[in-house]
């Protein structure tokens, strides 16, 4: 006869790895569709918010094989940060020359209604996963799953940024404000690349 919290550990276990698993999923969805439109409409801010999205999905890959394999999982995530945090900042030196040359040029990316619906999707989807995270974080006492469901909560900040500088070009035409937006989620991408490879760990 299982102990009841046998067998309640091991139920959040398997939600734990089902939140990772959508994470990852939808951090994959997210970032192709935000680069293609990015491409699309020249928008610096929906690049660099996809750009995270990709970053942020190999994270996810790793909470996901923590929870399936725990086995040598704290080897590999030193490993993975690594090269998640070196991604991060060679993805915000690119995106802080694409939002500075298009300031310097002045080369008004268009008007993107995509971009405004992807923020507020992810503005609707990463507080709740953020709240699921967080609940199922407490029950296990996983410090780790802890620190990820903050990370899904940052993204929620970086749609605020990415809603603010696609909605002032598409509803009032400031097309700065999206190389602007560009700019402070670069700054973002910078700050989290830095603590991962000053911690080694990708959930900081």
């Amino acid at each position: 006869m299982s102990h009841p919290h046998t067998t309640g550990h091991r139920s959040g276990e398997r939600w734990a790895l089902a939140l990772s698993l959508f994470t990852v999923a939808y951090n994959v969805v997210e970032g192709i569709v935000s680069a293609f439109f990015a491409i699309v409409s020249g928008s610096t801010a929906l690049l660099g918010f996809g750009a995270d999205s990709f970053v942020e999905s190999l994270s996810g890959g790793v909470m996901v094989w923590q929870f399936w394999h725990p086995e040598g999982a704290h080897d590999r995530e030193h490993r993975a940060a690594r090269y998640v945090g070196i991604s991060l900042l060679v993805l915000a030196a690119y995106v802080t020359y694409d939002a500075a040359t298009s300031l310097w040029s002045r080369e008004a990316p268009e008007r993107s209604l995509a971009a405004i619906l992807i923020a507020v999707a992810s503005l609707v989807v990463t507080p709740m996963l953020y709240v699921l995270k967080r609940r199922v974080a407490i029950s296990l006492s996983s410090r780790s799953l802890l620190a990820d469901s903050k990370q899904t909560l940052a993204c929620s900040l970086m749609s605020v940024a990415l809603l603010a500088g696609a909605g002032a070009n598409y509803w009032f035409g400031l097309w700065q404000a999206d190389p602007v937006a560009g700019l402070a989620i670069a700054l973002y991408l910078v700050k989290e690349g830095v603590e991962v490879l000053r911690s080694r760990e990708l959930c900081c």
